[in-house]
C-alpha cells in the first residue's frame, strides 16, 4: 500500500529521478570529477607556462630584462627581438636593446630546415610503408621473428648509434651536405613501421585476393589499393615525422655546421654564442625559439585531432 501511495502522490509528468521526460539531464558533479578537472587544469598550466614565459621574454628589451625578473609581462615591451631574428633591425638598433648586432640569415636557415624536414618525411613515410606492408600482408618464413627483432631497435638509445653513423657519413664524404643530415632518418624507423603495420592489419584481405585473381602483383596492390586506403594514418605519420625532423638538433649540429646547410634549430645557438658586453641576448634567443616553434605548433593545432584519432585507432589493433 505504501508503494502505491507513493506512486499516486508522485507529480505527474516526471520520472523516478524527478525530471520531466525529454528534459535535459542535470550533470551530477562528484568529488572525483572535481579533482580530475583540477589535475587537468594543473597539467595545462605546467605545459603552457614555458611557452608563455618564452613569449614574455621574446617581447622584452634585453638590456633591461633583468631589472624585473619576476614580472609575468614583457619588460619594456618591444618588437626588437623579433626584428633581430627576422633580420629587419639595424646593428645600431640591435645593440641599443642589448643584442649583439650580429646578422642572422634567418630565411636561409628556415629554407634549410624545410628542405631537410621534407626529405626526411617523404623518405621515411614511403619506405616505412613498404616495410609495414611486407610485415602485415606478406607471408614469408620468420616474418614475426624478424619483426620482433626490428622492434627491439626501439629500446636502443639513439646516442649509441650516433658515432657509427658519423663515421659512416664522414667516410662517404657527406659532412656539411643535405644527404649527410638526412641519411640516418631517411629510411624506415621502428615506430613508423609499427604504426603503419597496425593499420595495414585491419584492411580486408578479400580486396587483395580479388586483385590477385585479376592478375595484380604485390606492387600494384600496394600502390593501387593499400596506399589509397591508408591516407589518414600516412598523413598522421608524415606530420609526426616532420615535427621530429624539424626539432632535431644534435645530429644536424654534428654534421651540418656549414652556413649553407645549417638548420634553424642549430642556428639558434648564434644568439647564445654571440655575446655582447652586457650578457647573452636572451630576448633574441627566445624570439628565435618562438619563431622556430610556430610551424610545428600550427601543424599540431590544425591536425591535432587527426593525429590522436589515428594513434588510438592503430593502437587497438
Amino acid at each position: 500500500m505504501t508503494a502505491v501511495a507513493e506512486t499516486a502522490t508522485a507529480e505527474p509528468g516526471r520520472d523516478d529521478t524527478g525530471q520531466r521526460p525529454g528534459a535535459p539531464r542535470r550533470r551530477r558533479y562528484s568529488v572525483g570529477r572535481l579533482i580530475a578537472w583540477i589535475v587537468l587544469f594543473l597539467f595545462i598550466v605546467i605545459t603552457l607556462a614555458p611557452f608563455l614565459w618564452m613569449l614574455r621574454t621574446a617581447l622584452s628589451n634585453n638590456r633591461v630584462l633583468f631589472t624585473d625578473p619576476d614580472s609575468p609581462l614583457p619588460v619594456d615591451f618591444t618588437w626588437g627581438p623579433l626584428e633581430r631574428v627576422l633580420g629587419t633591425a639595424s646593428t645600431e638598433e640591435a645593440q641599443a636593446e642589448g643584442g649583439s648586432g650580429a646578422s642572422m640569415a634567418f630565411w636561409g636557415y628556415l629554407r634549410n630546415s624545410v628542405i631537410v624536414s621534407t626529405l626526411i618525411t617523404v623518405g621515411q613515410v614511403f619506405f616505412s610503408a613498404l616495410a609495414a606492408y611486407a610485415f602485415a600482408r606478406l607471408r614469408w618464413p620468420g616474418r614475426d621473428k624478424v619483426f620482433f627483432a626490428f622492434l627491439t631497435a626501439l629500446m636502443v638509445p639513439p646516442v649509441f648509434t650516433m658515432l657509427p653513423n658519423f663515421l659512416l657519413i664522414k667516410n662517404l664524404d657527406l659532412i656539411n651536405t643535405y644527404p649527410g643530415i638526412v641519411a640516418p632518418f631517411f629510411f624506415m624507423t621502428p615506430f613508423a613501421v609499427f604504426f603503419l603495420r597496425q593499420f595495414f592489419l585491419g584492411i580486408n584481405r578479400e580486396l587483395e585476393e580479388a586483385a590477385m585473381i585479376d592478375g595484380a602483383g604485390h606492387f600494384r596492390i600496394f600502390f593501387r589499393i593499400i596506399l589509397p586506403m591508408s591516407t589518414a594514418p600516412m598523413i598522421t605519420l608524415a606530420i609526426l615525422t616532420f615535427i621530429n625532423a624539424w626539432n632535431e638538433y644534435f645530429w644536424p649540429q654534428l654534421v651540418g655546421q656549414d652556413e649553407s646547410v645549417r638548420v634553424l634549430t642549430v642556428a639558434l645557438s648564434a644568439f647564445r654564442t654571440a655575446t655582447p658586453q652586457t650578457g647573452p641576448d636572451w630576448a633574441g634567443l627566445m624570439a628565435a625559439s618562438l619563431v622556430a616553434a610556430v610551424p610545428t605548433v600550427l601543424l599540431f593545432l590544425v591536425f591535432g585531432r587527426k593525429i590522436v584519432d589515428s594513434i588510438q585507432f592503430t593502437g587497438v589493433k
